[in-house]
């Protein structure tokens, strides 16, 4: 089954809705749903429900109450960046607008060491975590955290990074973005702003996860359609600022007449534009921006005319995570992916919508 997506405009409440699909891995087929969205809570697509999924019944679990139950969340990189912040911060609102007790939410960052992570899943567990919503700092590699959950009849919700183990089976589900449309998406603003003629810098995200891989994907296969923009350097910025604007600098250097950049976060895209300043060239004019996440640093670029476009990934999971948990242990069959649908920030939009960003 396609998933039918459906923006649901900042503001707007609405029903939650768990749609359904057949599929028990995490392919290209999705499983959505839709969900209250009060202010610029990530909400998910819509799709028709076409079978069964995930059930509390069917993997055994306990029913818990999230009121009193232990909730663990675990972070993957430092709350250096607006994403990360944005992200724990929405899952303590939510768990404190249940009424969740302050000491019933565990809270953990591994400060992008997979090694820590996979250590403090476990610790939570041992704390006698009930539940637990995960943000992975790679795709691989969380095995052992998983297992050890599984053993402890723990469900296990994944949000913005998908791994590579299987949902209702080693994890419970996963919620975030479609990152190849992303791409897609990014690509799309990068022929508009660039009216189909640009040599082209992709600043790549960290490697080991399916973000960087296919943000990178959806840019290319789109951009592959336009004759007239080519890519003439991929590097890693490691969706780091700093990293992405020495990067930009050895570009600039090495690709004197690179007209436009992709970074794959605003991180790296803030970072360039640092870069293209000071290089002496004016950042969204001399050399176009396009970017992916919607931090209010990017998008108040784009209000000023020094960047060109932003694809929203939106990262306030709470809302949306602890309503998945809700439902599965209510009984609702719950789908292997949750799939949110993304705003976006051009020239048009930018001054109207930067409330939204983060």
């Amino acid at each position: 089954m396609t998933a039918i997506r459906q923006r649901i405009p900042a503001g707007v409440a609405v029903t939650a809705v768990i749609a359904l699909t057949l599929t028990a891995c995490a392919k290209s087929e999705e499983g959505t749903s839709a969900a209250a969205n009060t202010g610029p809570a990530a909400t998910a697509a819509s799709a028709q429900p076409t079978g069964t999924g995930c059930t509390l019944a069917g993997t055994g679990y306990p029913k818990i109450d999230l009121k009193t139950a232990k909730i663990g969340f675990s972070q993957s990189e430092k709350e250096a960046n607006p994403f990360r912040i944005a992200e724990t911060q929405s899952i303590k609102d939510e768990a404190a607008k249940l009424g969740v007790p302050t000491g019933n939410l565990l809270v953990t960052n591994a400060q992008s060491d997979l090694n820590k992570q996979v250590s403090d899943i476990k610790s939570m567990l041992d704390q006698g975590a009930q539940a637990l919503i995960v943000a992975p700092l790679n795709s691989d590699g969380l095995q052992p955290a998983l297992d050890a959950a599984k053993a402890k009849k723990v469900p296990v919700i994944t949000i913005d990074r998908k791994v590579t183990s299987q949902p209702c089976t080693d994890y419970l589900t996963f919620i975030g973005s479609d990152f190849v449309k992303q791409g897609e998406r990014a690509a799309d603003q990068m022929i508009r702003v660039t009216g189909g003629t640009a040599k082209v810098a992709i600043l790549l995200g960290s490697s080991g996860n399916n973000v960087t891989t296919d943000r990178t994907k959806g840019f290319k296969d789109k951009v592959a359609g336009t004759p007239g923009i080519s890519i003439v350097a991929e590097q890693t910025g490691e969706f780091d600022r700093s990293k992405g604007q020495a990067v930009t600098e050895q570009l600039l250097q090495s690709h004197p007449d690179l007209t436009a950049v992709y970074a794959e976060n605003d991180e790296m895209g803030v970072g360039a534009v640092n870069a293209i300043k000071a290089a002496g060239k004016q950042p969204g004019k001399d050399i176009k921006i396009v970017s992916i996440d919607g931090t209010r640093n990017a998008v108040k670029l784009i209000t000023e005319g020094s960047y060109n476009a932003v694809v929203e990934s939106n990262p306030r999971f709470g809302q949306l995570a602890f309503q998945t948990l809700q439902q599965f242990v209510d009984g609702t069959p719950i789908p292997p992916n949750v799939i949110i649908a993304d705003d976006e920030y051009d020239e048009t939009n930018a001054a109207s919508k930067l409330a939204n960003s983060y």
